[in-house]
């Protein structure tokens, strides 16, 4: 199919939003009930953790050394789920502290904590600076983006491009203005764009030379380990930091809420010495301890981080039939126009797609009035302001693949008609 709207006349793009309309109201017909808003594990990948419900079931399976792990204390985690996250992560274990079920729960720590005691001991906190910025590359994560606008942060896109953010612009602002203080990041399979980081741009950020002393990269490092076909290496970025004689300068975030249970996975963070000692120091103060349990059935049942790699080979094979029914069914109905174009991930668990300027907000409406609910338009950009209207997550982990069949088909003549509107002049 190579068909130009962009060429077409008023009276051919009258005549193709007809034809669309009538296949709309067909799929309007069929009183379709499907939710692609978020990344939800699906039934299947939830039950493959089932074991671990009663992988521990006795006093004797409750300690971790000599630790009765049903009562207090072991403030940064067990020692065995370190262990995993290290491995996984290619850090020390004394360098992780494992917590909760959310890394995004310990991301907002991580602010909250800056915001209220600075980034380290006598710094002055971000809270009593003037002003604040966060560098946010877009299209980007929409809880990222909370977490700034809740604590006031002024957030600055940065564009993304297919080796990561657009390291000149990063250079700029953080080398050159002292009130930039972090940067989001998604480096693996990012989110939305599905994007890997290139070692290049790994190295650059490893050798930042920030103006701001309190600057911290948040590396939001959720899918690590979440391929869909074959294993991809990726860069360690404190080791990235060691070469270049950095330090001080990552906050390193992962979790198994895509692994295990989403509502009930182990969180970490990784950070350099002086950084994860001065959190566990305010932690203190907040807990004394994680849910140490949860975390034993964790280790209990994966046994070591080879344990999570070869789970995460049971997860891709439910996936990618997925992945692979968005990206075949949108090739097949979109292919060859000229009003969009759609990221082929070979891991994370999003697509992005990118339509006609100005028709993004149009083609969702469209969707969701047939019963296809998705991502709100804007939610990939700061402020949920995306200045062009026009890019789409497309989330496919929780529908049957028969349901992303009809999904995607019904989005495909969803993208056609907002477009020949948007040309038309109608939207």
């Amino acid at each position: 199919m190579h068909k130009s709207y962009l060429s077409m006349t008023k009276e051919e793009l009258l005549s193709e939003e007809s034809a669309l309309k009538e296949a709309y109201e067909r799929y309007k017909s069929m009183s379709l009930s499907l939710n692609m808003a978020r990344g939800v594990p699906c039934r299947e990948q939830v039950d493959l953790s089932e074991g671990m419900l009663t992988v521990i079931d006795s006093g004797a399976k409750c300690l971790s050394g000599k630790t009765d792990i049903r009562n207090y204390g072991i403030l940064d985690g067990i020692p065995e789920m370190k262990r995993i996250f290290a491995d996984l992560l290619g850090v020390p274990p004394e360098n992780a502290l494992c917590g909760g079920n959310s890394s995004l729960n310990m991301m907002y720590d991580a602010v909250a904590r800056a915001m209220i005691f600075g980034t380290e001991p006598n710094f002055t906190p971000w809270g009593k600076q003037k002003e604040l910025k966060f560098l946010c590359p877009v299209p980007g994560y929409d809880r990222h983006f909370a977490i700034c606008e809740v604590f006031g942060i002024q957030m600055i896109p940065i564009d993304m491009t297919s080796t990561g953010p657009d390291m000149d612009q990063v250079r700029e602002y953080v080398e050159n203005d002292p009130t930039v203080k972090g940067i989001w990041c998604v480096p693996k399979y990012s989110n939305p764009g599905g994007v890997i980081y290139s070692r290049e741009t790994v190295r650059a950020f490893a050798s930042l030379r920030p103006a701001a002393k309190d600057f911290r990269i948040f590396w939001d490092n959720a899918y690590i380990i979440h391929d869909l076909y074959e294993d991809t290496p990726f860069p360690d970025i404190f080791a990235e930091c060691r070469r270049q004689g950095t330090k001080n300068l990552v906050y390193e975030f992962s979790s198994t809420s895509k692994i295990s249970f989403p509502g009930s996975g182990v969180a970490c963070l990784v950070a350099d010495n002086e950084d994860i000692l001065w959190a566990k120091k305010l932690l203190s103060f907040q807990t004394i301890g994680p849910d140490k349990i949860n975390q034993k059935r964790h280790a209990a049942f994966f046994r070591d981080a080879d344990g999570i790699r070869q789970h995460m080979k049971y997860h891709a094979a439910i996936l990618r039939p997925k992945f692979e029914a968005v990206t075949d069914t949108l090739s097949r109905e979109l292919d060859g126009l000229d009003i969009c174009s759609f990221s082929h991930p070979r891991g994370g668990y999003f697509v992005s797609f990118d339509i006609l300027v100005g028709s993004a907000k149009t083609a969702l409406r469209l969707a969701a009035d047939a019963g296809v609910a998705m991502t709100a338009a804007g939610s990939t950009f700061p402020y949920h302001n995306d200045p062009y209207d026009r890019n789409i997550r497309i989330a496919p982990s929780f529908p049957s693949v028969d349901e992303l069949k009809t999904a995607m088909s019904l989005f495909a003549v969803c993208v056609k008609l907002a477009a020949c509107e948007r040309l038309l002049g109608l939207n």
